[in-house]
């Protein structure tokens, strides 16, 4: 796809993005303020977070394989819409179980969001080139993380009131809505689908039950009690039984046999710490400078600065120097190392600590981020086919955003421990009850509802607490810097798919006994470069998926000799397609671009069979079904 046709389509892809990371960045700083005003507890301040990280991450895997099978941009949509609805409802909800409720619908939609955009880019986008268009990425998240707290800290402390937080994303996302509609054109080839429902239940629910436990342990029920062993004995029997329906499945949700491939599976396991560490730190450094430090929504905005501008910084430098390297575990190693340092020195911090130091910290922690995040779905794009594109991209995803829901909860027990104990602590040595401590403190987000002698002692316990929670955070981020460290690097291919089996591949090696080579020319003759070529059989089945170089090279192969067909995808332009015959040597096959009419060979071959022009006719009548 050409330069200018890619920017047009990602501008609809970074306004979804845009709206996304706006809604959790503005509403995180907010949840104090909306906790205090519907009484919510720690507890409950826990699952406002968790519903949405819940609902995300067990449908992530789903919406990439529907992905595989279905329009991506049709499922984008999809996505955008139930992300919409997710945020009107939560700006109308009258209680805690409501907003609850209405987070987890919420997370439907950001589960696609998230796990499509990576898909999307990837068919669009060689991974080698894919750096060049990670500084937007970057921009956009720079701008959502740094204008997200300051926003939504403005509006709590206005007078429209911390509902507008969910209702000022839905215009962005009406436009994201609009501009995909109109821009994002790729090709859809329609082939027979068997989803596997059953799977996808199993998982959501071996899922569901984990992080249940990880939220309620500790809270409702003892960790050693039967409740725990009651929903971990469901989640592992659950997930045992996805397992085994996957490995079976025809299609299955989370295809097994990636994780043959060693890069993927360190991938995956890198990506569990990587969640843990933004998700877990965007959400409790927000209660610290609140709670502990006692600054208003807006100021403690201010003060995640320091991660968010290392974050985005260091993504966008990484992007630049990849693409032109094509290396990417330099940048991974060096985050790890960055993450790791970041967490434990952020493990040191109390309710005294200095804030121009934590600044500090917190940049290290930014820093790894931004050198980690996308070059873990990265490094497994650039292994695997394009027909698992999707598959594989979404299992990363779903691994981070299972380590962040895993990780807020369980540090969310920790901390509301910790705070308990500290309380109780201080209050028995001021001669109050430890009983009256720990109702009195540990469950509410409105310190100045307190009584005066009261409130230093809670923002002191809440301070005090939160070091522990990174320490847990930064153990947790020592296994992401192993995984990175024994990933085996892989050159950075210039291609959409891979053009033959490499080391590393996820399918198992087959014996190509067909290859097709050949040129795209416009009808003056010139080589065009970016046109999206796929070779399908006469059944309609994708075989191959490539692109034209610089001087309108491509090259695609398949397994099996016969008829087969190729498609032409120009932009906006008219679908064109030819037929060509696969033997067992390679085939010259130039494609001349007609905007008139179907696909016509040229060079070194005749003119298109009156076969092929019906077809080309089909595929051009059939357009609206293509994309």
């Amino acid at each position: 796809m050409p330069h200018r046709e890619i920017m047009k389509a990602f501008t609809g892809l970074l306004l979804a993005l845009l709206v996304a990371l706006l809604s959790s960045t503005i509403v995180s700083n907010a949840l104090p303020t909306i906790l205090a005003d519907l009484h919510g507890t720690q507890s409950q301040y826990t699952w406002v977070v968790t519903a949405t990280l819940l609902t995300s991450t067990a449908t992530t895997p789903i919406w990439g394989k529907l992905s595989d099978l279905f329009s991506k941009k049709l499922l984008y949509q999809l996505a955008i819409v139930l992300f919409t609805l997710g945020s009107v409802l939560g700006g109308i909800a009258g209680s805690m179980p409501e907003l609850i409720a209405y987070r987890a619908v919420q997370g439907i939609g950001l589960g696609g969001l998230q796990a499509l955009i990576q898909v999307v880019i990837a068919a669009m986008i060689a991974p080698r080139d894919r750096g060049k268009y990670s500084g937007y990425t970057g921009a956009v998240f720079a701008v959502a993380t740094v204008s997200g707290p300051l926003i939504g800290g403005l509006i709590v402390d206005s007078p429209l009131g911390w509902r507008w937080c969910f209702w000022v994303c839905v215009p962005v996302a009406v436009i994201a809505f609009v501009v995909l509609g109109r821009t994002l054109k790729l090709p859809v080839l329609k082939r027979k689908v068997r989803i596997d429902w059953l799977g996808a239940t199993l998982l959501v629910g071996g899922v569901a039950l984990l992080l249940i436990w990880v939220s309620l342990a500790g809270q409702s029920f003892a960790w050693t009690s039967w409740s725990s062993v009651a929903y971990v004995g469901g989640a592992v029997l659950a997930l045992a039984l996805a397992v085994f329906v996957e490995s079976r499945a025809a299609e299955p949700v989370v295809p097994l046999r990636l994780f043959r491939n060693r890069t993927f599976t360190l991938s995956v396991l890198g990506s569990l710490a990587v969640g843990t560490a933004m998700f877990g730190g965007s959400v409790f450094l927000g209660q610290y400078y609140q709670v502990s430090r006692g600054f208003s929504p807006t100021h403690a905005g201010l003060m995640t600065l320091p991660l968010v501008l290392g974050l985005a910084i260091a993504s966008t430098a990484a992007g630049q120097v990849i693409s032109r390297t094509g290396r990417t575990k330099p940048f991974m190693v060096a985050g790890g190392a960055s993450l790791v340092a970041g967490l434990f020195l952020l493990s040191t911090v109390d309710h005294a600590t200095n804030l121009t130091l934590m600044g500090g910290y917190l940049a290290l922690v930014g820093i790894g981020l931004g050198f980690l995040m996308q070059n873990l779905v990265l490094v497994v794009q650039n292994t695997v086919a394009m027909k698992d594109m999707g598959s594989s991209s979404s299992v990363v995803t779903f691994f981070r955003s299972l380590g962040g829901a895993a990780g807020v909860s369980a540090l969310g027990a920790v901390l509301s421990a910790q705070v308990a104990s500290n309380i109780a602590k201080s209050l028995t040595h001021m001669g109050v009850s430890a009983d009256v401590a720990v109702h009195g403190g540990g469950g509410t987000f409105n310190v100045a509802s307190l009584p005066a002698a009261l409130q230093p002692v809670v923002r002191a316990a809440f301070g005090d607490s939160t070091g522990t929670v990174f320490l847990y955070a930064g153990i947790i981020a020592v296994v992401t810097f192993l995984a990175v460290l024994f990933v085996k690097e892989v050159p950075l291919r210039r291609t959409l798919d891979a053009d033959a089996p490499v080391t590393n591949a996820v399918e198992e090696p087959v014996e190509v006994t067909t290859a097709l080579r050949g040129r795209v020319l416009d009808t003056g003759g010139r080589m065009v470069s970016g046109i999206v070529l796929t070779l399908t059989d006469l059944a309609g089945r994708q075989v191959d998926v490539g692109r034209t170089g610089s001087k309108g090279e491509y090259a695609l192969s398949a397994s099996t000799e016969g008829e087969h067909l190729l498609l032409a995808t120009a932009g906006s332009s008219q679908p064109t397609v030819s037929t060509v015959r696969l033997g067992g040597t390679p085939v010259w096959h130039d494609l001349l671009l007609d905007s008139r009419g179907p696909a016509r060979t040229a060079g070194r071959h005749a003119a298109p069979s009156a076969q092929d022009v019906v077809r080309g006719e089909e595929f051009a009548a059939n357009r609206g079904r293509l994309y």
